[in-house]
């Protein structure tokens, strides 16, 4: 007989996307520039993501994807259609920073960006679909990069924090659920994303890095406060990008290799924005890499006081640690690196398949944190073939989808409180880690090309039915 699983009543069926993977019109309606605007296509971008000396300039002989990607600004509405057709009873977005302050400094918010996002939630309102709101994902204002360094600099924390109120206001009737940054654990790989900076080639990562999260952390709690305050019936949560730790083998040195990686990758960020506090674990950290934080006073106060309530988060791969690697042992794919797991296949693009590791996380947050979680990333960037007759047969995508939604079944049964699932890249668009659209997620096929071709003609994939009946059966036909 085969096994069905129960979700909860009410259940958040639906798609994740990001305003600068998605929507382009990158200077229209007086935005301004952010850093995704200035990260070029291909596989490259990986590099400039991770490694030092990214100078964040526009240069002619390069394309840049984000400038259109998808054209959702003019697009909207035919592609809310589409999800609502689907059955989405969620959608997650990001709002562009820069729409909204295009500098990030101004006094006053820019009225052609606000409206923009009041047309959207209208039209997902229109629909039934709930907002999921992202305040920051990845598109930080190129002039705060410039001009004061990013998330180094103490003065962001204003800047974000009258930028976070100024859209709490302005959508408090529209949203009512929010998250405060996307994935803010991944720039200990990927700073330029997260925290606005490149390292520079002489200087050591981990004190501007770990002061820069201090500073975010705090934005994080006050951003939590004004939304209790300004939206007393909202929910805000963190958003944080998981990926399980195992051990290589039962070497308690790996073991312990093991636990300390996901104590700082997994768990830091988390335990600040769940818990309220600084983990004692990281106090041995910071002294081995002589990190010493400028704390300002009251910041451990407003820790304190902006605890999220619920935890969403992002799970792609497991992660798989061993104390001494050798040369050979490198998962090339795993975008947090770690060594090979013999016992799991992996994507087009050399990430590691798990749906194990997703009932896995979900266990280990809800031990640790007792609050409901909300798997808001989760999916497949795989090739598509668009065939003869103008279908694409992703029975590859389905299949991977229903092993992770069954592996979510298993954690609600495990006791796990679930709101809901928001698979990411519902419609094909930018990759974020390598700026190719030929690495595709949706269940909406788009077509555009990695050399910027294509006349972003719509087109539904197998999955799209498949993910259609899911929502309607909340979850028991997979």
């Amino acid at each position: 007989m085969k096994k069905t699983h129960k979700f909860p009543e009410g259940f958040l069926w639906g798609g994740a996307t990001a305003a600068n993977q998605i929507e382009g019109g990158y200077k229209e309606g007086n935005k301004g520039l952010n850093v995704a605007d200035v990260l070029p296509g291909g596989k490259a971008r990986y590099d400039i993501l991770t490694k030092p000396g990214f100078d964040f300039e526009i240069k002619p002989d390069q394309y840049y994807p984000n400038h259109e990607a998808i054209d959702f600004y003019h697009r909207y509405k035919e592609d809310i259609a589409l999800f609502a057709e689907m059955g989405f009873k969620a959608f997650r977005m990001s709002i562009a920073w820069t729409r909204i302050f295009p500098n990030g400094d101004e006094l006053e918010p820019n009225e052609e960006g606000l409206a923009f996002y009041d047309r959207v939630l209208d039209e997902l309102d229109k629909h039934g679909i709930e907002p999921i709101v992202t305040i920051s994902h990845y598109e930080m204002p190129l002039h705060l990069v410039k001009e004061y360094g990013g998330w180094r600099n103490r003065k962001v924390v204003t800047f974000f924090d009258k930028y976070s109120r100024t859209i709490l206001n302005r959508y408090k009737d529209k949203v009512k659920y929010w998250m405060t940054f996307n994935e803010i654990n991944s720039a200990l790989v990927m700073p330029i994303n997260g925290l606005g900076f490149s390292i520079e080639n002489d200087e050591d990562r981990y004190q501007p890095t770990f002061q820069a999260y201090h500073h975010q952390l705090v934005a994080s709690a006050m951003a939590v406060k004004a939304c209790h305050e300004i939206i007393p019936s909202s929910q805000i949560g963190c958003m944080i990008l998981f990926a399980p730790v195992y051990p290589f083998d039962s070497n308690p040195e790996n073991v312990l290799h093991a636990l300390k990686e996901e104590q700082v990758f997994n768990y830091f960020c988390g335990d600040v924005q769940i818990r309220g506090e600084y983990p004692s674990f990281m106090n041995r950290y910071f002294k081995e890499h002589r990190i010493q934080l400028e704390i300002e006073e009251g910041d451990l106060e407003l820790l304190k006081e902006g605890t999220v309530d619920y935890v969403g988060f992002s799970y792609y791969m497991s992660r798989t640690e061993k104390k001494e690697k050798a040369d050979d042992d490198a998962s090339e794919g795993n975008i947090i690196g770690g060594v090979r797991n013999p016992f799991l296949n992996v994507s087009d693009w050399g990430w590691e398949i798990d749906p194990v590791g997703l009932r896995i996380s979900l266990n280990k947050l809800y031990d640790r944190y007792q609050i409901p979680l909300f798997v808001v990333e989760n999916g497949l960037g795989a090739y598509d073939q668009l065939e003869n007759d103008g279908s694409i047969n992703d029975d590859y995508r389905i299949d991977y989808l229903g092993e992770h939604i069954k592996a979510m079944g298993e954690a609600i049964e495990d006791g796990v409180s679930l709101m809901g699932y928001t698979s990411w890249g519902c419609i094909d668009m930018v990759s974020m880690s390598t700026g190719e659209f030929s690495k595709r997620y949706g269940y909406i096929y788009v077509d555009k090309h990695d050399d910027g071709s294509g006349s972003l003609e719509r087109k539904r994939k197998k999955s799209f039915y498949w993910y259609k009946e899911v929502i309607e059966t909340n979850g028991q036909k997979l």
